[in-house]
């Protein structure tokens, strides 16, 4: 008998997909949770958690984090959020982890150390507080420009043989890092920032991370909330929100970047789905290499991006949502000037 007759084909956008040519199957959404401990205001701990519970509970398996994230608060925040989920949930869970900045204790941001010594000791701390004996990917946040990456990539490659760490990723780096990194080590992915309206590693980047056989986990695919859908002129930001420093949501360039998602909205009316769902369903739909990256910080929000998996986007769809948003359409740069400095993505 033959069993696989009325199988219904797995949609596209739920199928597993695969970081790179040597990282883990990961569910085609990654959970974000940058934002449940730091700069985008005050977070409610007890629907974080439900949160990602709730991405747990619809097979969501990648959780990204970064040491410096309200300094160790967001890894002790998914370390209570697994203790609390249900075995079968907790077993799943694959934890991206970026180290390396080094901060102040007003917050601040002081520049980044990759040198293997301290790849060691940020190791040690994030493996205590997320009580775990390994992480799945290991990676530093941005380029330290007075250590080669070569040294970097060379201490979690030596994590990896002592069990610590399953894989290396990398973040922000331009075509040239990554391919310098690749040869010192297996890189399963490397994160970056993708969007309708941050474009620019299809140019060099992309393409050579593919060469490569290096997956991409995409964050800020919804431009920190810009295009979500949700965002209004007249809101007012939290103390301490890093938006309210962030040149595309100020003055001139907020309203030329909203008039964009207005376009976007109405592409969006038109094929039934949010805004949200359809800057997500655009990023899904650049190849199964890449993963988007949700920072949802309540259920609501987390439920509306994994609807854009049940978007299936025509090609017509496709000219249309490009032509709602051009690439390069943007008004101001993604970060402000001082951090923008630190991005070898952009050198």
């Amino acid at each position: 008998m033959d069993t696989n007759r009325n199988t219904i084909p797995t949609p596209a956008h739920h199928r597993l997909r695969t970081l790179g040519a040597t990282g883990p199957e990961v569910f085609p959404l990654g959970l974000g949770c940058m934002g449940m401990s730091a700069l985008y205001g005050e977070a409610d701990r007890s629907e974080s958690i439900a949160t990602v519970h709730a991405a747990l509970d619809a097979g969501v398996t990648l959780l990204d984090t970064g040491d410096f994230y309200g300094m160790g608060h967001n890894e002790l925040l998914i370390n209570e959020a697994l203790r609390t989920a249900p075995a079968a949930a907790r077993e799943q869970a694959l934890i991206s982890v970026k180290f390396g900045a080094l901060r102040t204790v007003e917050g601040g941001f002081t520049g980044y150390d990759g040198r293997p010594d301290a790849v060691k000791n940020f190791l040690a701390y994030s493996l205590q507080r997320l009580g775990r004996d390994h992480i799945d990917i290991y990676r530093i946040a941005r380029v330290d420009p007075d250590v080669p990456i070569e040294e970097t990539v060379g201490a979690i490659a030596e994590a990896v043989e002592a069990g610590h760490v399953r894989h290396i990723g990398l973040s922000e780096v331009g075509a040239d890092t990554l391919r310098r990194a690749a040869a010192v080590a297996p890189i399963a992915d490397l994160q970056i920032e993708y969007s309708l309206v941050s474009r620019g590693i299809e140019q060099e980047i992309l393409p050579a991370a593919r060469e490569l056989g290096i997956g991409v986990t995409a964050y800020g695919v919804l431009s920190r909330g810009l295009i979500s859908g949700h965002f209004t002129r007249d809101r007012e930001l939290a103390p301490g929100d890093f938006r309210g420093m962030s040149p595309r949501f100020q003055g001139e360039n907020l309203q030329r970047n909203l008039d964009l998602v207005e376009a976007l909205r109405k592409v969006a009316e038109g094929r039934g789905i949010s805004v949200a769902q359809a800057a997500i369903a655009w990023v899904l739909s650049r190849g199964e290499d890449i993963v988007p990256l949700v920072g949802a910080r309540r259920r609501d929000r987390l439920s509306e991006a994994l609807g854009a998996m049940d978007v299936e986007l025509a090609p017509a769809d496709l000219t249309a949502i490009e032509g709602a948003v051009p690439a390069g359409a943007a008004a101001g740069e993604r970060y402000p000037e001082a951090q923008m400095a630190h991005l070898d993505s952009e050198h």
